[in-house]
């Protein structure tokens, strides 16, 4: 009788966990007991993969970038990251923290070493939700298909928050990133530039392009920060690298 009343309770637990949807943009409000207020941390969570930026808010000035796939097991998140700029010699190992939720709206996620709370900021949802990775990109006129491997560039957008990363899961090396606030509608996909690990003068810029998804592909185009043309087309991440 107690086994099964220890069965029942388990299995309520695991499918209240995986009713619960991590889906959208998140905050990290405190990290091993203390608030979090000089820096903002800001997670974005689509179909099973994550990317995280931080910047100081005082200067603006980019802190750092992780993210990869995950899976909720058994009150388990484990996470495997394809990049870290925090501690590049964690990539590509899994990682595993305890999960609970703190009513719908916060996750607290506690490990040997860390202990954070989340708190989703947003649940909105636009046309181009999604995680991404760039598999075309137009060239003195021609397109030009790439076949993305351990080097690729993502983008991954929701909850109204959007992340791009140019990284190498195989040699752990990072290029960049940026990040911030987004909108997609009738056409129109226009970033409100929050961070960018290469030059933080590019924070509060917007920038405006048009879209169109045609067969299930994101379409992007308009003109770069210089001025020139751009035409990319971007793939659905699962497509891409399926398992």
């Amino acid at each position: 009788m107690k086994f099964l009343l220890i069965f029942i309770l388990s299995f309520l637990s695991n499918l209240f966990l995986n009713a619960q949807n991590l889906d959208g943009a998140w905050q990290l409000i405190e990290y091993n007991g203390e608030e979090v207020t000089n820096r903002e941390v800001i997670k974005v969570v689509q179909d099973h993969y994550f990317a995280l930026g931080s910047r100081d808010l005082q200067t603006n000035a980019f802190l750092g970038a992780a993210g990869g796939e995950f899976v909720l097991k058994d009150n388990q998140l484990i996470e495997n990251r394809d990049f870290d700029t925090y501690n590049a010699s964690k990539i590509g190992e899994k990682r595993s923290y305890s999960i609970k939720w703190i009513g719908n709206k916060k996750i607290e996620l506690s490990s040997p070493d860390e202990h954070k709370i989340w708190q989703k900021i947003s649940i909105k949802t636009q046309d181009l939700d999604g995680n991404w990775v760039i598999t075309g990109r137009q060239r003195n006129g021609e397109m030009k298909t790439m076949t993305p491997g351990d080097r690729r560039t993502i983008k991954i957008l929701g909850g109204g928050r959007f992340q791009w990363v140019a990284f190498n899961s195989s040699t752990k090396q990072f290029y960049a990133s940026g990040g911030g606030t987004y909108s997609a509608e009738n056409g129109v996909y226009q970033e409100n530039i929050s961070f960018f690990s290469k030059d933080s003068d590019r924070v509060g810029a917007q920038l405006k392009f048009e879209y169109d998804i045609k067969n299930d592909q994101w379409h992007h185009s308009g003109q770069s920060t210089t001025g020139k043309p751009i035409y990319e087309i971007w793939s659905r991440y699962q497509e891409v690298y399926k398992k």
